[in-house]
Formats: C-alpha cells, sequence, structure tokens
C-alpha cells in the first residue's frame, strides 16, 4: 500500500467536499493526513470570537458551486470526523478548508513517526535493546532534533521586516541564533549587513548618585535603572564618518559661474589607511540581550530586511519533522544517546554505535548539501571571463 493517502483536492487546495445524499445521517468523516481541530467545543460556532483559531472551515453548498457558506449547526469532531449534536445534515456538499497547507510535507518524518520506527526496529526482545521507556526515547528524539538543527538541518528561517524609525525589530519567539541580516533592494538583491564591534547594548543602566560613582536604590534595594545613552548616541550617529563614505557636499561644490555642481577633484581618492571592517554603506546590527531585540545603525530606517535564523526545531508542531535523508541518522542518534547512559553497557558496543551515528550524519551532511553538477558548472563558468587590464 503506498504511503500517500491524500487526493489531490486535498494536497494542492487543502480541502475536501463530501457529497450528502443520505437521509438521516449525523456524521461526516473526513480523511485529510492533517489532524482538524477545534479550538475550544463552542468554536464550531461561525459567529463565536475563537471561530478563526480552529485550523479548518467547515462549509456548505446545495449545489456544489461557490458560493460556499460556513456551517452553523452544532457539532462535535473527533479524529476527523464531524457529528451533529442534535438533527441530522441536510443533503448537499460540505466542504472543509484547512487553514495551512502541508506542501512538501512528504520528503519528511514526523517525530512521532520517528519514535514509533524506533521502538519497533530497535527496542525489544533479542534486540541491541531489550526495554525503554517511551518518554525516553522521545527525550532523546527532541534532543536529536535541537542538535541536527544547528548544522545539519534544513533549519534556517527567513523573515521579511522594516526597520522602524527606533531602529530595533523584535527577535521572533523561536530564535536560537541568527545566520545572516541583509537589507533589500529596488530590485530585490540583498546586501548583507554584518554585525559591529563598535558598539554594545548594555544589560543594566543604573543610576549614579554621586561622582565617586554609588547608584541610587530604590524603595527595593535595586539599583534605579536609566535610559541607555549609548543607544541614543548610536541611533543618531552619522555612519559616513564611520564608514570612510563622503557626504554629497565633498563631492561637488557649487559653481556660480556656471550655475552647476562640480567635482571636487581635491579630495577623491585621499581616503588612506580606512579599515575594511568597517568601510560599506550597508550598515551594521547588534542583538540587544537585555530588550530581545536586533538593533541597527541609522543609516538602515525605513529599509526593507531579510532576517535569516537558526531555531531549533521545537517550537511548532510542523517544525517537528525529520528530512528523510536525515531520517537513518536519527536512529543511529537515538540509539547512541540511548546506550551511552546506561549502566553496565559494553563499552565496545557504545563505541560501535558512537562511529555509526558519526557515519551517518556524514552521510546526511552530503545528502543535505544538495550540490547539483550542473549548478556548479554554471557558476564555474564565470572563471572564464577576460580580466581586461
Amino acid at each position: 500500500m503506498g504511503l500517500i493517502n491524500e487526493t489531490n483536492q486535498q494536497y494542492y487546495a487543502a480541502s475536501q467536499i463530501i457529497h450528502q445524499t443520505l437521509l438521516g445521517a449525523t456524521s461526516l468523516q473526513y480523511t485529510f493526513d492533517e489532524k482538524m481541530k477545534l479550538y475550544n467545543s463552542g468554536s464550531w460556532n461561525p459567529s463565536d470570537v475563537d471561530y478563526w483559531k480552529n485550523n479548518f472551515v467547515l462549509e456548505y453548498s446545495q449545489s456544489g458551486l461557490d458560493p460556499y457558506t460556513p456551517v452553523s449547526v452544532e457539532y462535535t469532531l473527533s479524529k476527523n470526523l464531524i457529528t451533529l449534536t442534535t438533527g441530522d445534515f441536510a443533503a448537499g456538499f460540505y466542504r472543509v478548508r484547512l487553514k495551512e497547507t502541508n506542501y512538501g510535507d512528504y520528503a519528511g518524518v514526523s517525530l512521532k513517526d520517528i519514535v514509533n520506527n524506533f521502538i519497533v526496529a530497535y527496542v525489544g526482545e533479542g534486540k541491541i535493546i531489550p526495554s525503554v521507556k517511551r518518554t525516553e526515547v522521545v527525550f532523546h528524539a527532541k534532543r536529536g532534533i535541537q542538535e541536527f538543527s544547528y548544522d545539519t538541518l534544513k533549519s534556517v528561517k527567513q523573515q521579511e521586516l522594516s526597520i522602524p524609525n527606533n531602529l530595533s525589530v523584535i527577535l521572533p519567539q523561536d530564535y536560537v541564533n541568527y545566520v545572516k541580516l541583509s537589507w533589500v533592494d529596488k530590485l530585490g538583491v540583498k546586501h548583507v549587513i554584518y554585525p559591529t564591534r563598535l558598539t554594545s547594548n548594555p544589560t543594566e543602566m543604573p543610576i549614579q548618585q554621586t561622582d565617586d560613582g554609588v547608584p541610587i536604590q530604590d524603595e527595593y534595594a535595586e539599583n534605579l535603572q536609566g535610559t541607555p545613552l549609548i543607544d541614543e548616541r548610536w541611533g543618531n550617529a552619522n555612519m559616513n564618518k564611520i564608514t570612510g563614505a563622503y557626504d554629497s557636499e565633498f563631492y561637488n561644490s557649487y559653481d556660480a559661474e556656471i550655475d552647476a555642481y562640480t567635482w571636487r577633484g581635491s579630495t577623491l581618492g585621499q581616503r588612506y589607511g580606512l579599515n575594511p571592517e568597517t568601510t560599506n554603506i550597508n550598515g551594521f546590527f547588534t542583538i540587544n540581550e537585555r530588550e530581545g531585540k536586533i538593533s541597527f545603525s541609522s543609516n538602515l530606517v525605513g529599509k526593507l530586511i531579510i532576517f535569516e535564523y537558526i531555531s531549533d526545531g521545537l517550537a511548532y508542531d510542523k517544525d517537528m519533522y525529520v528530512p528523510k535523508l536525515a531520517e537513518e541518522a536519527m536512529y543511529a542518534h537515538i540509539a547512541y544517546s540511548i546506550l551511552s547512559v546506561r549502566m553496565n553497557m559494553p563499552e565496545y558496543l557504545v563505541q560501535r554505535f558512537k562511529r555509526d551515528r558519526s557515519a551517518k550524519l556524514r552521510n546526511t551532511k552530503i545528502r543535505l548539501s544538495n550540490l547539483k553538477l550542473e549548478e556548479i558548472t554554471q557558476v564555474f563558468r564565470n572563471k572564464s571571463k577576460t580580466i581586461k587590464h
């Protein structure tokens, strides 16, 4: 039996229509791979404030053609089976639309399946692990997803943001570490924004009472906190004085005789000793750990940016899946993790599974690197360009 159970309509349109013709029918069985969920017992009602929190919409049409209208009769939901509380379903077409699609999910295996498959294949009488608690397998599986997410799995997320006037944006809920920040020009081309060591974001700003540096305490004996002046000064800084870029008045000067601007040649080509770390016009950023924000330099205000960051793969249900190319490495990781913490386990066996885990993880990294010969060849064609003198 094949592994794909959904119809094309369920996958591509994220919907399923049941034509109800039976008299006295009180239930409708939908067959999505995704589990349909009511937010609470009353959110079946389209007028309920929590209706939008359901992950699906149930709609009705007598003819099967648009427009469909939301079903407003009370029902319960269990394992994608919709059952009326009272009465029968009227004849017609009942459509369920999922609010989230599962495009591309076939490329991965869920955490639940990973745990189940591991217990079937590795645990039991006559196997390498005679017995183990399911909770222990789940723990090591989650830890494996976290560790793999940092340097192996495709776990980089991207946010499109605009930098406001206060020059800071809030870190995402599932943020672990940043990968890259770039601002995007009108062509959609990314320009890398680099972190800077020129400034920092203080975590505490105690107010000093006297010149000898004694802070002021409040009624709870804690130091009073002031406004971070460093952030204010950095936000008002003229980036041209840091990067070495000229302001417009240095590029040209006004000539009254010809009523035009002319190049000021005496200033061109005379910027010696610039620091490559700071000599760029793309701006800078710092991670403000105190406020959980990213702070940007003043020349980036109003810019559209792409924020690429790493999550640990456990923040959301849809994140907790393992690419099928990494499935075997995950089983090896769980097996090694369980065996390495057990007492009286022969060391040669632990080392065997450690080497097995390392080898399969290396193979996974090669697979997920997704190198294509045609793409590499296209890039290498650039080497044949003639360099002009």
